[in-house]
């Protein structure tokens, strides 16, 4: 067999493989999609605002005032490094929590990590939900511990001009930020228990919570208010039923 022919059926094979399990795993990725569309306007707009509206200003800064335009302003509000590298970060713990996850499911004791994993992502959910609709007062995590301290000397490295792949790097930097919402969506991507699988999971969260921030960086956080006031009555809803959703799957993999 020629090299050619075998990387052929190799790249093939691996294609496959990766299809497959994408596949499998459809109602637990498209539930990740769920909970960044909705947990966006209600919690990430209030967390990672302040972030993307301290990037858009550093970055018009820059721009000199004769060669300033609309359309100026809005790709640079779009912030596509800052994106990539949140997606990058997300998608790579997915992955590795996912390869913890099959390693320790492989083990007897902890055959059920995957149930337990998803059980876990529909509390968080739920607490959120609870929260947001305004039946629970607890306060949501925010990002102020020794961990985010540390992630917050390594963001100033890159924050003073966000532009170019130092726009990327604080994304990457900034993607590990204790977050609650952040911890449900690594919890249902590990459950897959498949590193692909997991990556795409986390690609369709940051999917999901991408178009609110962009909003944020199009018309500022005061704009979106009425936006926020209309998702406010509808995402405590939509969260609880997409931790409802998460328990049946949970359910399924123990029956």
């Amino acid at each position: 067999m020629s090299d050619d022919l075998a990387a052929s059926l190799w790249l093939d094979a691996g294609f496959r493989h990766c299809a497959a399990a994408v596949a499998a795993n459809g109602g637990l990725i498209a539930s990740l999609l769920v909970a960044g569309l909705t947990g966006s306007v209600g919690h990430c707009v209030g967390m990672c605002g302040p972030f993307v509206l301290g990037q858009v200003g550093a970055r018009l800064a820059t721009a000199p005032a004769a060669e300033m335009s609309e359309l100026r302003r809005l790709s640079g509000a779009l912030l596509l490094p800052y994106h990539a590298g949140r997606l990058t970060t997300y998608a790579a713990l997915g992955a590795a929590g996912a390869l913890i996850a099959g390693r320790f499911s492989a083990l007897w004791p902890v055959r059920w990590l995957p149930a337990v994993l998803l059980f876990a992502a529909a509390v968080l959910l739920l607490l959120q939900a609870l929260r947001l609709a305004g039946l629970l007062t607890f306060a949501a995590p925010r990002p102020n511990g020794g961990w985010a301290r540390i992630i917050g000397r390594a963001a100033r490295l890159f924050s003073e001009r966000p532009i170019g792949w130092r726009g990327y790097a604080l994304g990457v930097v900034l993607g590990f930020l204790p977050c609650g919402l952040l911890y449900a969506a690594v919890a249902i991507a590990a459950a897959t228990t498949e590193p692909v699988a997991a990556a795409a999971g986390m690609v369709a969260f940051w999917a999901g919570t991408a178009p609110s921030l962009i909003v944020v960086g199009w018309i500022g956080h005061f704009g979106l208010r009425g936006l926020r006031g209309a998702m406010a009555r509808l995402t405590p809803a939509i969260m609880a039923l997409n931790s409802v959703a998460l328990i049946g799957l949970a359910l399924r993999w123990v029956a």
